[in-house]
């Protein structure tokens, strides 16, 4: 049966990641040649359906770009239909342009949105549903700390990237015999530590979850001195914090519509190391290293089979969902179960077990 919609657009919003590019591939080639329907690409998130920015999309236009890194719409981690910044009488004020935005995506043509990104780019689109938008969204993010779906694209790029550097790290840290740490990214999750940290054998592997303590790290390094090891390799998610202080260690923001950076905690954990220790300790911090380059066979597969089942239900009039991994299939959750909260490491989960099980220190 034919769709009674005839033009989607789809955006990629929040931070790039890689598979971006391979979901917007999937998603336009199957609306058009599977259900004939056209698509609008949103330039830079919502920001192109706040300022009325896009192109048609054709299947020629979206060729070739399965391996490549970032997105070819451009993104935002900044626009927010809700909460748009804009200068009145000198001032910066916050404006809820919702209305204006549903406006530009009607004169646009648009019946239907495929949103790609994290939970702030499905909360944004829940709220746009319940103005009568009809949304699908797309699960991104390389922290995997999104609910409903066992494994976000991207996560897997940043996880093997991560992995290789502290193989890289290893041979240094031998060479030197020093303790080597280093910083992940992942936010308030610890995902890309702990999955890294697992695969590339790190000693001590820190994560928000599980908070740490100076007396802990030092216990893991001293034991492997005894026993003739004589560097040690600490992995530490940006968000990890300390047992005695509680909190992140954040990076100083100087614009207010961004998220608060987190970041330091490598540095300080080697300083402190170093001090307790006296061995000497260096820090490495990954970064957007993480975000950037072709994503790996597992994040492309992912991505297109998001994809193609988001036009899929879309053209089957469905929405308010988010297409989700769930063991092996693919399948639709509920927007609003999506983002209810994010999706951390259970400290008795199998996998920090598993870790533990085999010597890994979480400070703890």
């Amino acid at each position: 049966m034919a769709s009674s919609i005839k033009r989607v657009g789809v955006l990629t919003a929040g931070g790039d990641c890689p598979g971006l590019n391979a979901v917007i591939r999937a998603v336009t080639k199957s609306l058009i040649k599977m259900h004939n329907i056209e698509v609008v690409g949103i330039k830079d998130g919502f920001l192109g359906l706040i300022e009325k920015r896009a192109q048609m999309l054709s299947a020629n236009d979206v060729s070739g770009i399965l391996t490549q890194g970032g997105t070819i719409l451009g993104t935002s981690n900044k626009a927010n239909p809700f909460k748009c910044l804009v200068e009145k009488d000198g001032r910066t004020v916050v404006e809820d342009r919702s209305d204006a935005t549903l406006e530009n995506a009607e004169k646009m043509g648009i019946e239907a949105l495929v949103t790609i990104g994290g939970d702030g780019t499905q909360s944004i689109a829940l709220d746009l549903a319940k103005k009568g938008l009809r949304v699908l969204g797309v699960p991104k993010t390389i922290d995997n700390d999104l609910r409903e779906t066992d494994f976000t694209f991207g996560h897997d790029t940043a996880v093997q990237i991560a992995t290789e550097a502290i193989d890289r790290i290893h041979t240094t840290a031998m060479s030197h015999h020093r303790v080597m740490v280093i910083e992940t990214m992942g936010r308030n999750a610890g995902w890309i530590a702990l999955n890294a940290g697992i695969a590339g054998g790190g000693d001590i592997i820190l994560v928000p979850e599980i908070p740490y303590t100076i007396e802990g790290i030092c216990k893991k390094i001293e034991a492997r001195l005894a026993d003739g090891r004589l560097f040690s390799i600490i992995v530490a998610a940006e968000g990890a914090r300390s047992l005695e202080g509680g909190q992140v260690i954040k990076e100083r923001v100087n614009d207010p519509s961004m998220p608060i950076r987190l970041g330091g905690v490598g540095g300080k954990v080697a300083d402190d190391v170093e001090d307790a220790t006296g061995i000497e300790s260096r820090v490495t911090v990954l970064g957007h290293l993480q975000r950037g380059g072709t994503p790996t066979a597992f994040d492309r597969i992912l991505a297109t089979r998001f994809g193609a089942l988001a036009a899929d239900l879309i053209a089957r009039g469905e929405h308010g969902k988010m297409v989700a991994l769930k063991g092996n299939e693919i399948v639709a959750v509920p927007l609003e179960a999506a983002v209810a909260g994010p999706k951390l490491i259970d400290p008795d989960s199998s996998i920090i077990r598993a870790a533990r099980d085999v010597g890994t220190s979480f400070g703890d």
